[in-house]
């Protein structure tokens, strides 16, 4: 059994949907489509969601988003309709207005989009022990936080890169606002930037599914 619930909508309006599973055990989020021309996010999360529906393994309250911003993932566009990237808009310690590049966007404020802040408010209002976001660029399992098991899980059935660090500053993002500031461990899950469909689905879908029985054993 699971239910579908709104999570919240889109600056324009659209609403964003979640599908919840399992009623025991650790809460578990996973968000896909973060950025609207990182697809393949998508694609692993509609995988595991076929998957889930017909039988869902876990002893998990899991959350699963399979397109968290609905306006960029419609037209391909990494930020949303307002332009703005959601993944730099959260109200993190560090966030600034300040951007090197336009598709760094951060909002005018913090946690300015309705997207962010629907995820905010879902955050203060369950007691999540593990984030999962599902992104494509270089292949790596980016970690910020506790969440070694399931990231070495995941490591060794991808063969990607395991490292704490992305590579750059990101503030206003996920990791950093709930990996680093609440002790809510993420997991940003990099996918092969072009990536097709069948890969998602056959080596993805697969590590994540395995990596999350891990998740079981959290307190």
């Amino acid at each position: 059994m699971f239910k579908v619930r709104l999570f919240g909508t889109s600056s324009q309006g659209l609403p964003i949907l979640s599908y919840c599973f399992g009623q025991k055990g650790p809460v578990v989020l996973i968000l896909g489509g973060v950025h609207g021309d990182e697809p393949e996010g998508n694609y692993i999360a509609l995988g595991l969601l076929k998957k889930w529906i017909q039988h869902f393994p876990y002893q998990l309250q899991m959350t699963l988003i399979p397109c968290f911003n609905i306006e960029g993932s419609l037209i391909a566009q990494r930020k949303n309709q307002n332009k703005v990237d959601l993944n730099r808009n959260l109200p993190t310690k560090n966030w600034t207005s300040e951007f090197t590049k336009e598709r760094y966007q951060p909002g005018k404020t913090a946690c300015s989009e309705p997207e962010n802040k629907a995820l905010v408010k879902w955050i203060q209002e369950n007691s999540v022990k593990l984030i999962l976001s599902l992104h494509s660029w270089n292949p790596m399992i980016n970690t910020n936080g506790n969440c070694l098991p399931e990231a070495e899980i995941m490591r060794k059935m991808t063969g990607y890169k395991l490292s704490d660090y992305i590579g750059y500053p990101t503030p206003g993002s996920l990791g950093d606002y709930c990996g680093q500031e609440r002790d809510i461990p993420v997991i940003t899950y990099e996918a092969q930037k072009d990536s097709s469909i069948q890969e998602a689905l056959t080596k993805h879908v697969p590590a994540i599914e395995k990596a999350l029985f891990s998740s079981q054993k959290r307190v």
